[in-house]
């Protein structure tokens, strides 16, 4: 499930004959001006959260948008080049993961 914090930018999909309904073309639209939130969507196209969740997951199903990476901190490996268990999440990613989990258990 998508958080309402959750940044989506275009992707290189094209929306398909089963995504032309206004909602549809008004998220991918804001979304090739510049990366945008799940809840800033919502609140932009006045809809509901739950629905807005839905039309993006369609669209990011069609590949027409993308999860952007935008905290690159969170994802630098934890460990050393040379850990024999490799590369492991850092702190900051485990602590958003929890966080989100925790949302999601409500």
């Amino acid at each position: 499930m998508l958080s309402p914090d959750t940044v989506l930018e275009a992707g290189r999909g094209r929306p398909g004959v089963s995504l032309t309904a206004e909602e549809y073309q008004q998220i991918t639209s804001l979304c090739r001006q510049r990366s945008r939130s799940v809840a800033e969507l919502a609140g932009t196209i006045r809809l509901p959260l739950a629905a807005t969740r839905v039309l993006i997951s369609d669209l990011v199903d069609a590949r027409v948008l993308e999860l952007s990476v935008t905290d690159t901190d969170a994802y630098t490996p934890a460990t050393a080049p040379d850990d024999p268990l490799g590369d492991r999440p850092s702190r900051q990613l485990l602590e958003k993961l929890r966080v989100g989990l925790d949302r999601m258990a409500g």
